[in-house]
């Protein structure tokens, strides 16, 4: 298991001499220790004001689902299409950024991680893998309702957070969610 913090401090090494850090340079430092921040970060993104443009929530269901299929594969490290892959950020938003998670990322490291294990482990992150893409495919429909796309992406948050810390006291919190969010996704459908 991955210490988030262990995460943050190899991100800060990212992108070397240059002023931009691209998502690739990220994608090879972090490797499989972050394929599930992959899912959770888009996802989390879909969740601020962005996820009210239209379209939006569909290109980023788009890319979430790229990476859960490689799960699903049993894919360890990522494959970025070279859109994403050449992708920059400078390296000072990247720093205040990974500033901010710092406290969230020391709480996690001493609070979850290696609780009911069954759910986090094979063969259960194929099947998380399988419930985050039927969650993708659920988006591009909900974009008709404002923000009703914000449903499965915070169930994919959870996801995420539970394969990153390999909590699964946070997995079983996701499936809950996860049977929420369907349930309220029928319920919303005419």
């Amino acid at each position: 298991m991955a210490r988030l913090m262990d995460i943050v401090s190899t991100l800060e090494g990212a992108g070397n001499d240059s002023d931009d850090v691209t998502l690739g340079e990220i994608n090879d430092q972090i490797g499989h220790r972050g394929t599930a921040a992959l899912l959770g970060i888009p996802a989390a993104l879909e969740l601020t004001p962005i996820g009210g443009i239209p379209g939006v929530p569909t290109i980023i269901a788009l890319i979430i689902a790229l990476f859960a299929v490689q799960i699903l594969f049993g894919r360890e490290d990522m494959w970025l299409p070279g859109f994403l892959e050449n992708r920059s950020v400078s390296k000072q938003k990247l720093h205040t950024s990974l500033d901010k998670l710092r406290p969230a990322a020391k709480w996690s490291d001493r609070h979850l991680g290696d609780h009911l294990s069954i759910l986090v482990h094979a063969p259960a992150t194929r099947i998380v893998a399988l419930a985050i893409i039927l969650l993708c495919c659920t988006i591009p429909p909900l974009e008709l309702l404002p923000f009703a796309s914000s449903i499965p992406s915070g169930t994919i948050v959870l996801f995420s957070l539970g394969l990153l810390t390999r909590d699964g006291r946070v997995m079983a919190l996701a499936w809950l969610a996860f049977i929420a969010a369907l349930w309220g996704i029928w319920a919303l459908w005419p």
